[in-house]
């Protein structure tokens, strides 16, 4: 195997997923020659795995997680299930942005349709929207000059048209954003906001530390879901923008947690 070095350490832990699931079991000394690290670097990498259960640790390696492995779906295939809720959610969440803010738009189909919201405004001025995601850049487009838009950079991740570190990061960390609009695969009392990709939830938890108020947007299929990576606890978030049929339970919960909750209507 050719080295992969000077990966970050997430997306270094994507891949050796995925190759310990294609080949059913890795050793720490192929693992580490393949990514130029060091074993102790490795049997660090595979612990953290194997806690976060999508690996199980053996002795000299790791093999493939007993647990049935969350697929990822591509963007395309995601865009129109619950359409309509998340409009009414990217209708929801632009009505929250003001003329001569800054704001970080995350990646996923119901920040798409945050994007859609927000060109449809034709009140907003002088709005500059930061964006890790090519498809939502390009539907920004025709809100110039009323918008800036900056992408991030990054390396792409073809499935939702994102990009990723290295390099996603570094915008980021020099800007200082009104709001952040973050999505995510589950909001969860005791796990908090997470998500099913390890690179993605990165560079999310940078976007929310870069701004000024961090706003979950999830449609309600999401709650009371957890995944092995973590954004933030719910302690950490301003808010939650869901839809009005989301069951009221998890609603309840999560606002008894001290989360506050919009419910999003048509």
């Amino acid at each position: 195997m050719a080295a992969e070095t000077l990966l970050p350490a997430a997306v270094r832990r994507e891949r050796i997923v995925a190759i310990v699931e294609q080949q059913g079991f890795a050793r720490v000394t192929e693992l580490s020659d393949h990514f130029g690290i060091s074993e102790v670097t490795m049997r660090a990498d595979l612990d953290a795995l194997a806690k976060a259960s999508v690996v199980q640790r053996i002795h000299g390696g790791a093999i493939a997680s007993a647990h049935q492995p969350v697929v990822e779906q591509p963007f395309e295939e995601t865009l129109l299930a619950g359409s309509g809720e998340k409009r009414a959610i990217g209708q929801a969440a632009a009505s929250l942005v003001e003329s001569g803010q800054a704001i970080v738009l995350d990646v996923g189909t119901t920040t798409t349709a945050i994007a859609t919201a927000l060109v449809a405004r034709a009140d907003l001025h002088d709005v500059v929207v930061i964006t890790n995601a090519l498809n939502i850049a390009v539907a920004l487009e025709r809100a110039i000059p009323r918008f800036t838009v900056i992408v991030t950079g990054g390396t792409l991740r073809p499935l939702q048209h994102s990009l990723v570190d290295p390099l996603a990061g570094a915008v980021l960390e020099h800007i200082h954003a009104d709001i952040a609009f973050v999505g995510c695969s589950g909001v969860d009392v005791n796990a908090g906001v997470t998500n099913i990709n390890l690179p993605e939830a990165d560079v999310k938890r940078r976007m929310l530390a870069a701004a000024a108020r961090g706003i979950v947007v999830a449609d309600g299929t999401k709650l009371g879901l957890a995944y092995h990576s973590r954004i933030a606890p719910i302690s950490e978030i301003d808010g939650l923008i869901t839809n009005a049929g989301a069951d009221d339970r998890a609603v309840e919960k999560l606002e008894r947690a001290g989360l506050a909750v919009t419910l999003a209507t048509s």
